[in-house]
């Protein structure tokens, strides 16, 4: 634990308006990072991004919302160091059909009918590939209200020990129940899951990241088995940016 709440402290300085990916410190200055075997990835710097004037970030007490009035193409993480990035997923806008790809085929159309019954506004994503082969994606959808987005992922998503919308190649998954990172996450709401053995040619670990009025959903991928450490940085990461 004690590694991860180095991690927060790091962090925590998004509250304030900057801060630094945990692995592009000095690795002498962190608890945890005095070896590369760590396995965490060279994130760039990161910010959070300017907010209209009069506007407020979503955890403000003067945003009882809980909206994000940031560009959300500017509240995607940015790729690590190394990564080759995803032509079709470079940070910007994407189609409603983009984020459907990501789920079975008999879960498609019923996710189509609900994002439009819930109110999707916008969905941005960004996804690249490490030298290791693992491969992630990340999708934030922005709903028209924080009450929407909370019940999509309820009902729709099904937020429990498994979700009701399975992911391609990742038909049989299960909460992560070693996830214990409220105090690391702030005001958000994770439900992180791995898949059930045996698993396919690929290992896929997956984060929805409930940010008031945005769900995140994290994906990464590998041949074999997807290492855990850089998972749960990219989803710590991720899930600061949105609180």
């Amino acid at each position: 634990m004690a590694r991860w709440t180095a991690a927060a402290l790091v962090c925590g300085a998004l509250g304030t308006g900057t801060a630094y990916g945990i692995a592009s410190m000095d690795r002498d200055d962190v608890p945890g990072l005095a070896t590369e075997s760590d396995g965490r990835w060279d994130y760039p710097r990161l910010t959070l991004p300017a907010l209209p004037e009069g506007r407020q970030r979503p955890y403000s007490d003067g945003n009882r919302h809980q909206i994000h009035h940031a560009d959300l193409r500017d509240l995607l993480l940015p790729a690590p160091a190394g990564a080759t990035v995803d032509k079709g997923l470079g940070g910007g806008w994407v189609r409603e059909s983009r984020y459907l790809s990501e789920y079975a085929g008999e879960h498609r159309a019923g996710l189509r009918q609900a994002l439009a019954d819930y109110g999707v506004r916008h969905i941005a994503a960004r996804g690249w590939t490490m030298p290791d082969g693992t491969t992630t994606r990340i999708h934030l959808l922005r709903f028209t209200a924080s009450d929407a987005a909370e019940e999509f992922s309820q009902s729709v998503i099904g937020a429990g020990l498994s979700p009701d919308a399975a992911l391609v190649g990742a038909p049989g998954t299960r909460l992560d129940e070693s996830w214990e990172w409220d105090e690391l996450t702030g005001p958000v709401t994770l439900h992180v899951y791995d898949e059930v053995p045996p698993v396919g040619a690929g290992h896929t670990r997956q984060a929805y990241i409930l940010a008031g009025d945005t769900l995140a959903l994290v994906t990464q991928t590998r041949k074999g088995a997807a290492p855990a450490v850089p998972f749960r940085q990219t989803v710590l990461l991720q899930s600061q940016l949105l609180g």
